[in-house]
């Protein structure tokens, strides 16, 4: 019994042949559109009703049978259970619908992603940075898809040791990431992760720099990170719950020893929490830190006496009670980044004999109109990265007192931050900067001379490219509350504001995450075609401010999603764009987004492309076994709690869905995704169908063999951009050039 509709494959064939009947010219061609194959059959997933009642509201999931276990999805087809086969069929049924709508797109695409790849320098390398005595490159050779790790002894003139080929390493493999890499303070060891199913759960080993041989000491389940202590032997990682997926312990291994003796020196019971551990930059200590959406806690050890136990810097503060802070060393200090009595922020110091917060000393005060985002320790200068009216800024502070100064850029809407700098005595700090129309770049700014120099630019590989061809202005939407929402547009030179200009409008807006004005290789395949691309800077992020995500989140998240909507109608009435023009995207978090304003405004839009979107908000937070769930109770809330489950369910986009006619819409999702799982979006488009009362196409692509990241390689990601780029213009009717 078939579980689903399938695709009619022979009124395909009639149409597609009677289409390639009518003419062989490239311009017929270029005509036909997903509208004309209106014909085509979507898939139709089956329903069984589950029912979920909690707080006396009873909801009704008919697709819940979508889900999983990792078990199933990872089992060889012929061990799989009938439940396995239907949601694998069905998700193949997905692709081949998504394939035949857009089949006539296919070379279009392909001229996409030529063009898009084209434009990425192939033999390409990063600016070598020094750690310990050693320059550090990663590169990249024509034709490869991995990166090459290497190293040169003292200087750059030195012979290249080449540390990882990730090109060798993931021969037979559909996927393959190397996460961190961390060398002992000798210099003689790598310790690197290796995650070969895209669910970002990493195996660490272990390479002999000086012979290449591999160790025997492989640690499976973690995050991919370890901390070195000082005998060149002890190292300390995370442990991922293998179901979860929380990072929720710290185990100190010893090289040689059997990873089964292991010992734990840290569990972070609260669910609530995650925890990591790092060695600081002075190389004098290692940090355990435990992080919930409200708090931190710290604790450190000498990298001297790897067998000691942990101190305690700062407890965290009761349930619901605010206290982040981060911990760098130097000298006989700790200096904490802190949100303690500072909403934005600040700096202060304390002792490492008595490093708990009765005893911190501030160094750099709160301002409640600057946010503090990060530090950068040296033997002579503190650098700090803030946010000014939506800009980063880069602050030089010498510990002497004299010659403080911002660094000073042309371009008022850019994005920077500091490198790499790992040089604890240097009087050199190492940032990057873009904006909208800069490619990335990396400088060295000598923080005594005040001397800037530019050590690399990206380079955009074509013919065409030219900064000056393109333009970008910041402008304000008023919200509904009056709030002013920034939001960044880049377009080609010569667009007129007539309301005529396909646009493309970007936002995530959640977990205090900025979306800075970036510089985009891959844009200029929109840029070049006439589209306007904006960032709406919502509610949600810290864009403005702290205070700028705590207005977009738990009770206040509604404002994240009137916020886009305040700027797509902003943009509409100022005449960027129209209706029939305007297209929305975000992915994650972002997608949620999508979800939630297509349900409040379908009209709005011609098209949305929802990539791993979160949408199943209430059913992922009632379920403390998907990874991700516990730690963002104070993020989205807790639905156990009928105050916060009556608020979320007012935009959850799967339980929000309604009769109406929804725009037409592009849904991505990856098979292995731990931390939106594939069945949100699955059900989601499911539902869409069920309830669309237009004639718009609901398309959903599903990785087969990646998770929330996408494809692995260098250049294999840019086939899914080039597949979301052409289904916009095929809704804008262009098909080629």
């Amino acid at each position: 019994m078939k579980q689903f509709v399938k695709i009619s494959y022979l009124i395909m064939a009639v149409l597609l042949g009677s289409i390639g009947c009518q003419t062989d010219s490239q311009s017929k061609k270029a005509l036909l559109t997903m509208s004309d194959k209106k014909d085509i059959k979507a898939p139709v997933a089956k329903k069984v009703a589950k029912e979920m009642t909690i707080h006396n509201d009873t909801r009704i999931d008919d697709y819940f049978w979508m889900r999983l276990s990792d078990e199933q999805k990872n089992k060889p087809e012929a061990e799989q259970d009938e439940q396995t086969k239907d949601v694998i069929s069905y998700l193949n049924e997905e692709n081949a619908y998504r394939e035949e709508m857009l089949s006539h797109t296919k070379d279009f695409q392909g001229k996409l992603f030529d063009e898009i790849v084209g434009r990425i320098k192939q033999t390409d390398m990063s600016v070598p940075y020094k750690d310990n005595g050693y320059y550090y490159i990663t590169r990249y050779e024509e034709g490869k898809e991995y990166p090459i790790h290497a190293r040169k002894k003292a200087n750059l003139e030195a012979a290249e040791e080449i540390m990882l080929d990730v090109n060798q390493l993931a021969e037979g493999f559909s996927y393959y990431a190397v996460g961190a890499r961390s060398v002992s303070p000798n210099n003689k060891i790598l310790a690197y992760g290796v995650d070969t199913l895209s669910r970002r759960i990493y195996t660490i080993k272990f390479k002999n720099l000086e012979t290449g041989e591999m160790y025997a000491d492989e640690i499976p389940g973690t995050t991919s990170s370890v901390a070195w202590a000082n005998d060149n032997k002890t190292v300390f990682y995370t442990q991922k719950d293998p179901t979860t997926l929380r990072s929720h312990k710290i185990f100190r291994h010893v090289l040689g020893t059997d990873t089964a003796d292991d010992v734990e020196v840290f569990h972070e019971s609260d669910d609530t929490y995650s925890t990591f551990a790092y060695r600081s930059k002075s190389g004098d200590y290692i940090f355990i830190g435990s992080y919930s959406t409200l708090a931190n806690e710290y604790r450190y050890l000498k990298t001297d006496e790897p067998m000691g136990q942990f101190k305690l810097i700062q407890k965290r503060p009761k349930a619901g009670v605010k206290l982040e802070y981060s911990v760098e060393h130097y000298g006989d200090k700790f200096y904490i980044l802190t949100n303690h009595e500072a909403e934005n922020f600040k700096v202060v110091a304390a002792p490492v004999d008595k490093p708990s917060l009765e005893n911190w000393e501030d160094i750099i005060a709160h301002r409640p109109d600057v946010l503090v985002e990060d530090m950068e320790l040296f033997k002579d200068y503190l650098v700090t990265n803030e946010r000014i009216n939506g800009i980063t800024e880069l602050r030089i502070i010498p510990w002497n007192g004299e010659g403080e100064h911002y660094i000073q850029f042309e371009e008022d809407a850019h994005s920077t931050s500091a490198s790499v700098n790992r040089d604890f005595d240097s009087e050199v700090l190492r940032f990057s900067y873009n904006s909208m129309t800069t490619p990335s770049s990396v400088f060295d700014y000598n923080m005594k001379t005040k001397v800037m120099d530019l050590k690399k630019q990206s380079e955009v590989v074509s013919d065409t490219f030219k900064p000056e061809n393109y333009a970008s202005e910041r402008v304000f939407a008023t919200a509904k509350d009056g709030t002013k929402i920034p939001i960044s547009i880049v377009y080609r030179k010569g667009m007129k504001r007539n309301g005529d200009n396909p646009l493309l409008l970007y936002a995530y807006g959640s977990y205090g995450y900025s979306m800075d004005p970036y510089f985009s290789s891959t844009r200029l395949s929109l840029l070049d075609r006439g589209v306007v691309y904006a960032i709406a800077h919502i509610r949600g992020g810290s864009d403005m401010g702290r205070q700028w995500y705590e207005n977009g989140k738990m009770f206040k998240k509604m404002n994240t999603f009137t916020d886009f909507i305040d700027c797509a109608d902003y943009l509409i009435a100022e005449e960027y764009t129209n209706k029939e023009k305007l297209f929305a995207m975000g992915g994650s978090a972002g997608g949620l987004l999508m979800g939630a304003v297509i349900n409040m405004r379908p009209e709005l839009f011609r098209g949305v492309i929802a990539a791993v979107p979160f949408v199943d908000v209430i059913s992922t937070m009632l379920d403390e076994s998907i990874p991700l769930t516990t730690g963002e109770f104070n993020e989205w809330g807790n639905p156990k709690i009928k105050e916060q489950y009556d608020y979320i369910i007012q935009y959850s986009p799967y339980d929000q869905v309604k009769e109406q006619a929804y725009p037409n819409l592009l849904v991505t999702t990856g098979l292995h995704d731990s931390q939106v799982q594939y069945w949100e979006p699955a059900k989601w488009v499911a539902k869409l169908r069920e309830y669309n009362k237009g004639d718009n196409t609901i398309l959903m692509y599903t990785n087969m063999e990646t998770g929330h990241g996408g494809a692995s390689g260098r250049f294999e990601r840019y086939k899914e951009t080039a597949m979301e780029y052409a289904f916009i213009f095929d809704l804008l009717g262009i098909n080629e050039g």
